[in-house]
C-alpha cells in the first residue's frame, strides 16, 4: 500500500491555530463506519451519539512544559531540546536542535537545571542526564514550555488549553488532542447517562513529530510509546463488552493502548509496558469500536489509523466534505466521531 493513497488537500487557512472558545462547541463530524454517511453538529451533541452501558476510555496524560532552551558550556552557543521519554530517574530521550552542537559529552546549561549528553541516537535524538537539585518536574514548571505542534504558528491560546481537563499523569511531549473538547461539565453528563468512563495512560513521544518518510506504509516504522492499563480499568472495559456495550476510545493513544493490551478476543488485563503499534488497513480491531479523534496530517500514521477503523474511501470522503464544509483541521480543529 503507498503512503501516496492517504493523500488529501486541505487548504492553510483550515489549520486550526487556536481552540473553540469553549471547549465542547466546537464542530463534530460523525461518519457511518460502515455506510460512509456523514452527519454535522456540535461536539457539545456527542451525548446524543453513546448510548447508556458504553464505555468511553480517555487517556490521562499530562503534557509536560518539555522544551527546554540551553547555553552550550564552553561555546556559548544557544541550544533547544524536546523531552521525548523518561529514560531513567534523571536520564531522557530528547529531540536537540541544532543536533550537530550536541555530540556525545557536551554538557548544557538550563539554569537551574544542567545536562550532558550520555548518547547519540538516531534522527536527531539524544540520550541526555540532568542534574539538578529538587523536584524535576517543578524545576520544568519554572524553565521549560509547552510544545505545540510545528503547524501551530499564531497561536495566542492559553497553555492550559493544550492540556485535557483530565490530564493528571505527567510524561507527553503533545497532547492527546481528541481530549481537548471534553469539559467536567460534559463528562458529568455523560456519567450520568449510565455511559463508564475509564482511563488509561499512554505519554505521547517523538511518533507524534515524525512523518511517514518510505513510500510504502508496511515499510514504516514506529517508534514505542509508554503505557499502562490498570486492572480496575480493564475489568470496566471487559464488563462492558460482556453487556453488549461499545468500547468507545477517545483519540487514537486509547486506541493504541486499547489494541496493544488486548487479547485475539478483545479481553484485557492490567498491563503496563511499550508499544510500538502501528494500526493500517486492513488491520481488524480487537477492542475497539468507535472512535472520537480529530481530523489527521496527510499521509500521516494517525490518518492510516482511523482509515483501517472506517475504510480508507470514507476517511477521505468524509475529509473532503469537511474541507468543503470549512471545518478546522489538527490539533486545535474540530472533530470526527467514527461510529
Amino acid at each position: 500500500m503507498d503512503v501516496k493513497d492517504f493523500y488529501y488537500d486541505l487548504p492553510k487557512e483550515q489549520i486550526a491555530q487556536n481552540p473553540s472558545e469553549r471547549r465542547d462547541r466546537c464542530r463534530l463530524l460523525c461518519l457511518d463506519k460502515k455506510t460512509g454517511a456523514v452527519e454535522d453538529g456540535l461536539f457539545c451533541d456527542i451525548i446524543d451519539r453513546l448510548n447508556a452501558g458504553d464505555c468511553l476510555v480517555l487517556n490521562d496524560t499530562k503534557v509536560i512544559p518539555a522544551r527546554l532552551f540551553g547555553v552550550k558550556k564552553g561555546t556559548g552557543a544557544s541550544v533547544e531540546i524536546l523531552l521525548l521519554r523518561q529514560r531513567g530517574v534523571n536520564k531522557w530521550e530528547c529531540l536537540a536542535k541544532p543536533g550537530k552542537r550536541l555530540k556525545e559529552g557536551a554538557a548544557v546549561d538550563f539554569g537551574p537545571v544542567s545536562a550532558v549528553v550520555t548518547a547519540e541516537l538516531t534522527e536527531g535524538r539524544r540520550e541526555i542526564t540532568f542534574d539538578y537539585d529538587g523536584d524535576f518536574y517543578s524545576l520544568l514548571d519554572k524553565i521549560g514550555k509547552i510544545p505545540l505542534p510545528p503547524y501551530i504558528t499564531k497561536s495566542t491560546a492559553d497553555a492550559g488549553r493544550y492540556q485535557t481537563v483530565y490530564a493528571e499523569k505527567e510524561g507527553s511531549a503533545a497532547a492527546p488532542t481528541a481530549g481537548l473538547h471534553f469539559t467536567d461539565e460534559l463528562l458529568d453528563k455523560i456519567r450520568e447517562k449510565g455511559v463508564k468512563t475509564v482511563f488509561v495512560t499512554l505519554h505521547i513521544g517523538i511518533g507524534t513529530f515524525r512523518p511517514v518518510k518510505v513510500e510504502k506504509v508496511e515499510d514504516h516504522v514506529m517508534h514505542s510509546e509508554w503505557y499502562s492499563i490498570s486492572a480496575e480499568a480493564a475489568k470496566a472495559i471487559n464488563e462492558t463488552r460482556d453487556k453488549g456495550g461499545r468500547i468507545i476510545a477517545v483519540g487514537t493513544t486509547s486506541v493504541r493502548v486499547l489494541e496493544s493490551a488486548s487479547d485475539e478476543n478483545g479481553r484485557l488485563e492490567a498491563k503496563t509496558g511499550d508499544t510500538s503499534i502501528f494500526i493500517y488497513p486492513p488491520y481488524r480491531f480487537k477492542a475497539v469500536d468507535a472512535l472520537i479523534t480529530n481530523f489527521h496530517l496527510p499521509e500521516s500514521t494517525l490518518l492510516m489509523l482511523v482509515s483501517a477503523l472506517a475504510g480508507r474511501e470514507n476517511i477521505l470522503a468524509a475529509y473532503r466534505h469537511a474541507v468543503e464544509k470549512k471545518y478546522m483541521f489538527f490539533s486545535f480543529g474540530d472533530a470526527m466521531f467514527i461510529y
